[in-house]
């Protein structure tokens, strides 16, 4: 359903952040603006040749970027609205997960899943088909019901999961391309516990079993030595892992995936229980996430392909473990969206944590890419990759639909940006 818009530009500016949330991006835009209304935000989409939504700046790359106008969402009102009958909630896009997570769970309600970082923003998350862990667990943006956006032209677009189907999945993993998303229907449940445990030095032998062990599994390591150093498991069940548990030793004091990082930024461990969004994320939300001073690059390959894709990497360990934080592997569970990594596959991840040396870590990239391509890997959209085009659009069944797509949605390239048009050009 398209509401009319109003063609006239909008004045209002704002301190929105130049800088994403790692620093290693300078946004090049124009001008800078926070709407304080959906209003003044359709006026000032209209009146704009070149403007992008900025959400909570999570993403290392300049997909989000642009030499136009650069708006956030988050001076529009915040909402969080549940429809008990439907078992779903409507959020402010621009809302962090953790903030919708607190107030859904006051009224006894939970998501599924959420990414390891509470920080994040809801539209930016799911544009991006950022996700947590777990095999029966699909990434964030599956629990999206329903979106509403304001297109090129200042309308207010609302599409529906039931009612606009293919195209539908063609929009939920959109990249900022297809218009500013300022509101998402999301899928709930109802709210629960877990426990975390956290096991160290596991056989990679074991890492199937460990990664379909618990709720949602996340394991690390350095690359240092074939072991895997920490095995991150949030169970539902009340009871607690054996103490050598696959061959493993149970932590008994709290960690924090970075080592030499404080353990106090991450949510609570050693089985103690606890609502759902205050264990599913790895950090707190009033807490600094991860290192902070990072960059990220993360691939899904297909969840069969987890052993010979880290023995492929084996071969450029050397080249790894000098320029890495930690690495953290994971599982999500096959979809239908049309961008989504896990589109129409079961996907086993291996998320990278670099230190914050672009000129050091490029290179690494391109040796890790080298060798996983024979096992088709889709980069997460938001993080540092050096993907040939071409090559990518092959492993995407629906690419050059969602191109088409793009192309009706914004004949002018007002959302678009230079990475943008590399990736899916005109």
């Amino acid at each position: 359903m398209i509401v009319q818009g109003q063609n006239a530009t909008s004045a209002t500016t704002a301190d929105v952040p130049r800088r994403n949330w790692a620093g290693n991006v300078r946004y090049a835009a124009r001008a800078f603006h926070r709407p304080t209304s959906t209003d003044e935000l359709r006026r000032l989409v209209a009146g704009s040749t070149r403007i992008r939504a900025v959400g909570s700046g999570h993403s290392f790359n300049r997909f989000g970027d642009t030499d136009g106008d650069l708006v956030t969402l988050a001076g529009l009102p915040q909402a969080v609205d549940v429809d008990h009958e439907r078992g779903q909630v409507t959020v402010s896009g621009a809302m962090r997960y953790g903030d919708v997570a607190r107030q859904l769970h006051t009224q006894g309600y939970a998501l599924a899943n959420l990414a390891s970082l509470p920080h994040i923003s809801v539209a930016g998350a799911v544009a991006t088909a950022t996700h947590g862990s777990g095999q029966t667990h699909g990434n964030l943006a599956t629990a999206v019901a329903g979106l509403e956006l304001v297109t090129a032209d200042g309308d207010l677009l609302r599409v529906d999961r039931d009612a606009d189907g293919d195209t539908f999945a063609g929009m939920v993993v959109g990249l900022g391309a297809l218009g500013l998303v300022t509101r998402v229907t999301l899928d709930v449940v109802p709210a629960f516990e877990l426990r975390q445990y956290v096991s160290l030095d596991l056989h990679r032998e074991a890492l199937d079993e460990a990664l379909g062990s618990a709720y949602s599994v996340s394991v690390f390591t350095d690359w240092r030595t074939p072991r895997l150093r920490e095995v991150w498991r949030k169970q539902v069940a009340d009871q607690s892992p054996p103490a050598d548990w696959l061959g493993t030793t149970a932590a008994t004091e709290p960690r924090h995936p970075v080592l030499g990082m404080p353990p106090e930024n991450c949510t609570p461990q050693l089985g103690e229980p606890g609502p759902w969004h205050e264990r599913l994320p790895h950090f707190k939300l009033g807490f600094t996430p991860s290192s902070g001073d990072e960059l990220q690059s993360e691939y899904h390959v297909p969840r069969t392909a987890a052993a010979a894709a880290l023995a492929a990497l084996d071969d450029v360990a050397h080249l790894i473990a000098p320029v890495l934080l930690v690495c953290e592997l994971r599982t999500v569970a096959a979809d239908e969206l049309w961008l989504s990594p896990n589109h129409q596959r079961d996907s086993f991840v291996v998320h990278f944590t670099w230190i914050d040396d672009t000129a050091a870590v490029l290179p690494v990239v391109a040796a890790v890419e080298e060798r996983l391509a024979p096992f088709a890997p889709r980069p997460h959209w938001g993080k540092v990759f050096v993907t040939d085009p071409a090559e990518l659009a092959t492993r995407y069944p629906r690419y050059a639909d969602f191109t088409a797509q793009l192309t009706h949605l914004d004949p002018t390239g007002k959302f678009r940006t230079d990475l943008l048009d590399r990736y899916f050009p005109r």
